[in-house]
């Protein structure tokens, strides 16, 4: 049995480092992650989605599973993920793998239009996700991006994070 790979927490640099788009999906290092974030997701109570920077490799892979949540949902692996549009916005209680000991209130887009590679197909796809699934996907494309969810609330409610040096 592998051992579970330590999530990088906060004030990680590797979460703050835009994630590098992959080229090669057959690549061995995007297989291997992939099967680390997954196995990472199995042993977590609360987690829907992980971005590969979490566990220090800084490639554009996500994985959303809401399938604790959703009935019917099926994990989605997201290569080089990319939102083409997005409607209704809603509030969200977030909560991050990353920053273990906080929860905070955001808005986020309750519908959006995406775009990735499918590593089951082989091609890109396009598809609508909505409700939880859609703003975890937001929350782990932003991963990618080097932000983290903190980044979209308020200064007060920031500043009451705890400060890890």
């Amino acid at each position: 049995m592998m051992p579970v790979p330590a999530i990088k927490l906060f004030p990680d640099p590797v979460l703050r480092k835009p994630a590098k788009a992959v080229r090669d999906v057959r690549d061995p290092v995007v297989k291997k992650t992939i099967r680390a974030m997954e196995y990472v997701m199995r042993h977590q109570r609360h987690g829907i989605g992980i971005a590969a920077p979490q566990i220090g490799v800084s490639l554009q892979i996500a994985l959303v599973d809401v399938s604790r949540r959703v009935a019917g949902a099926r994990p989605l692996v997201l290569i080089n993920p990319e939102i083409l549009s997005f409607e209704s916005e809603i509030a969200s209680r977030e909560g991050c793998m990353s920053l273990p000991d906080y929860v905070g209130n955001l808005k986020r887009y309750e519908r959006i239009k995406i775009k990735w590679f499918g590593l089951e197909t082989g091609v890109v796809q396009v598809g609508d996700r909505s409700g939880i699934e859609a703003v975890c996907i937001q929350h782990e494309i932003d991963h990618l991006k080097g932000a983290l969810f903190i980044d979209r609330i308020g200064c007060l409610k920031r500043d009451l994070i705890p400060r890890l040096r």
